[in-house]
């Protein structure tokens, strides 16, 4: 999301896959960056949002919350096929009115968080949309006879989206509530949570926000130098 989502298609980037310093962003022109925003919750924005950001909506259907859940930092087991036991399949069930739930939660998250930000107070429908997500029963862990960790089965998407609620609230109260961030760049809304020591995080991701500074940097110093 490197421009504003009104101008141009960059907050069509999705999560594609999952990897080892977060969710791999895919942008239709068929470029990708890797987008760590440091907790569950944030990871959920980048498949849509409210207002202008409805054009990038991705979840659409109930297979497309259940990749997302196996996109995520979630441990693995979520997707298709991860369900433990026999015959399970998917250790995860999701409705379609669940999904339709995982939209109105994440655009209560993107308005809380940018809120947070900004320093205004909390709308009440936003509030009440998350309180209500996190008060329902959470997906189960359990370990295994190896001390593995594997996804209990009977998991929802309510279940999930309590996951996800839970998490936004231990994040907006917890140690690192001063650090939700939106990114530095101009035009971009991504939002990230800055777990580093330093806590000089700045760009959403430095391979394409950070990187996008520094050749504008660059030019402008040449600029200068050649006046």
């Amino acid at each position: 999301m490197s421009e504003k989502a009104t101008d141009t298609p960059d907050r069509s980037d999705r999560p594609e896959q999952r990897g080892p310093a977060g969710l791999l962003l895919r942008h239709p022109d068929g470029s990708s960056f890797r987008f760590d925003p440091g907790a569950l919750c944030l990871e959920l924005l980048p498949t849509g949002g409210p207002g202008a950001l409805a054009y990038f909506e991705v979840l659409h259907e109930p297979a497309d919350l259940v990749r997302w859940a196996g996109e995520s930092r979630l441990p693995d087991g979520l997707g298709p096929g991860g369900g433990p036991g026999p015959g399970q399949g998917s250790a995860l069930v999701v409705s379609a009115g669940e999904v339709a739930d995982a939209r109105l939660l994440r655009d209560a998250l993107w308005r809380l968080a940018e809120d947070h930000v900004a320093g205004n107070p909390p709308g009440p429908d936003d509030l009440a949309t998350l309180n209500e997500a996190a008060a329902r029963p959470p997906l189960t862990a359990r370990l295994t006879p190896g001390r593995g960790r594997e996804w209990a089965p009977g998991g929802t998407g309510a279940g999930l989206l309590s996951t996800v609620a839970r998490d936004a609230v231990d994040l907006f109260t917890g140690a690192y509530a001063h650090r939700i961030r939106t990114c530095g760049a101009h035009g971009c809304r991504l939002l990230f949570v800055d777990t580093s020591r330093p806590g000089r995080r700045r760009w959403c991701s430095m391979e394409r926000c950070g990187n996008r500074h520094k050749v504008r940097a660059h030019r402008a110093r040449r600029t200068a130098a050649d006046a």
